[in-house]
């Protein structure tokens, strides 16, 4: 240990930790950014992918998923800006960064599974719902907030019900789900970043 370094008290270590959490809070909240365009983008998919199958009666109604990886490529350049501007990362975030790292993998390995399966997507919602919820629950508790917590615990339940639906109504309970667990968590947290920065 440095010369000029002190232990701290367990109330010091306590308030660091607090502090660390407020700070990624903050960080999460101000890049709230992510709930909200992947929220809005899959939310838009689920209800276009429904009414284009089930009204247009459109046989490439799937073709609306092609945006996700448009999705992922304005993710990546707004990260890469938001890194260049991060002092530093705190244990959260980079528990939250391999979090949802993790969560995109595991959609991109059911993609191709379905795909290379020849499967029809009839369950792939889900488990599509059951990764919203891992995701957003995990990601609350790690923040404490509570929005997020409640969406996922929501999504555990809307993926067990929604495997008694068909692939049509699959759909809007998926879109029902990330409503519940990233546009109003996402709005949320941008409210709050807002009232905080004033």
């Amino acid at each position: 240990m440095e010369p000029n370094q002190k232990d701290l008290s367990a109330e010091e270590s306590l308030a660091l930790i607090k502090n660390m959490i407020n700070k990624t809070k903050d960080s999460v909240a101000d890049d709230s950014f992510y709930f909200l365009l992947w929220g809005w983008l899959v939310f838009g998919c689920c209800i276009s992918a429904f009414i284009l199958k089930v009204y247009v009666h459109y046989p490439n109604h799937f073709v609306v998923w092609w945006l996700m990886p448009v999705g992922g490529i304005v993710s990546w350049i707004y990260g890469a800006k938001q890194s260049k501007k991060q002092r530093v990362k705190s244990f959260i975030d980079e528990a939250l960064d391999y979090l949802w790292i993790a969560i995109a993998l595991a959609f991109i390995c059911l993609v191709a599974i379905n795909i290379l399966n020849g499967r029809t997507w009839q369950t792939a919602f889900t488990y599509y719902i059951l990764l919203y919820a891992i995701g957003t629950f995990v990601s609350g508790s790690l923040l404490r907030f509570k929005p997020l917590v409640y969406g996922g615990l929501i999504n555990f339940a809307l993926a067990a019900v929604s495997i008694k639906f068909d692939y049509d109504y699959q759909l809007l309970i998926g879109g029902l789900a990330i409503l519940i667990s990233y546009i109003i968590p996402g709005h949320l947290l941008r409210i709050k970043y807002q009232k905080q920065k004033k």
